[in-house]
């Protein structure tokens, strides 16, 4: 299984953080950890909202979109 996940900073809220990933726990982990530069500053981090799929291309494609206006409209709608 291949996910597309939203992640929330617990100290400051109004930020998220979009990826996707084959280890959900892990990769959470990893943001949680330090062991990704771009998230250090605002961790710690909570899931917010994970899709899974079969396929990773789909999967990568449904990050993109979230990271675009209209994914990010999307994401106020429905997450």
């Amino acid at each position: 299984m291949y996910y597309t996940y939203i992640l929330e900073s617990i100290n400051h809220p109004k930020h998220h953080y979009i990826g996707y990933t084959e280890n959900l726990k892990e990769r959470v982990n990893a943001h949680n950890t330090g062991k990704n530069p771009s998230t250090i500053k605002y961790s710690p981090w909570k899931l917010k909202q994970y899709c899974a799929f079969d396929d990773r291309l789909i999967a990568m494609r449904f990050e993109k979109y979230l990271k675009s206006d209209s994914g990010f409209a999307f994401q106020h709608r429905h997450f």
